[in-house]
């Protein structure tokens, strides 16, 4: 399913199928308990969503940086989108697009990803299909949140909640929290109320 997504957008852009390479073994690594496969086809969908007003071309950009955005996930913040976009250049050289604009722009969204920043119209895009999962139902959330905890398996309880406490009210901080209106109409709402609701639930454990 990873392979046949990449090669259809590389081809939407000219380029030569059949170069994804490792991309389903990497989603598939035993370690991830979030960031896997099933996370990458939802930011996936949720970017073409998103940009169904933009040319094909663009669409096709987005999900070849949706599909690279986590390629590289070894809990390094920064260093693994680091190297996810350098993943990104060499499939997409292989793919005979490196003398196209398109390898520069995958991997300069893949690296937004660092610090989910939106610069730009198909930056945006992407930021907000990434956090698209926060405006889910409890029931899909909670899904989430077991998720995200396995990734930190190793980390203890107090060190945890002190952690993901930190991030939780760094992003309810952000208004709006997505960027596009698109998203916000679709989650604004619904992902504060999560949010919220797993901060409050960390300061009184269960």
């Amino acid at each position: 399913m990873l392979a046949a997504l990449w090669d259809k957008a590389v081809r939407v852009l000219g380029g030569r199928p059949g170069t994804a390479g490792d991309l389903a073994a990497r989603y598939g690594e035993p370690h991830r308990g979030y960031h896997n496969a099933d996370h990458v086809l939802a930011v996936v969908r949720d970017v073409e969503l998103l940009a169904a007003h933009r040319s094909l071309a663009d669409q096709a950009v987005l999900v070849l940086a949706a599909l690279a955005h986590d390629v590289v996930y070894d809990g390094q913040p920064g260093d693994d989108e680091r190297a996810s976009a350098a993943w990104a250049v060499e499939r997409l050289t292989e793919a005979g697009l490196n003398a196209d604009p398109v390898t520069d722009r995958v991997a300069a969204l893949v690296l937004a990803t660092i610090d989910h920043e939106a610069g730009d119209e198909l930056t945006a895009l992407l930021m907000d299909a990434d956090l698209a999962i926060l405006g889910s139902d409890a029931q899909g959330y909670e899904r989430y949140r077991q998720a995200v905890r396995r990734e930190y398996a190793h980390v203890p309880d107090e060190a945890w909640r002190a952690g993901r406490a930190q991030v939780l009210r760094g992003l309810l901080a952000r208004d709006p929290l997505y960027a596009t209106p698109q998203a916000r109409d679709r989650w604004e709402a619904r992902a504060k109320a999560n949010l919220a609701a797993e901060l409050a639930s960390l300061s009184d454990p269960r």
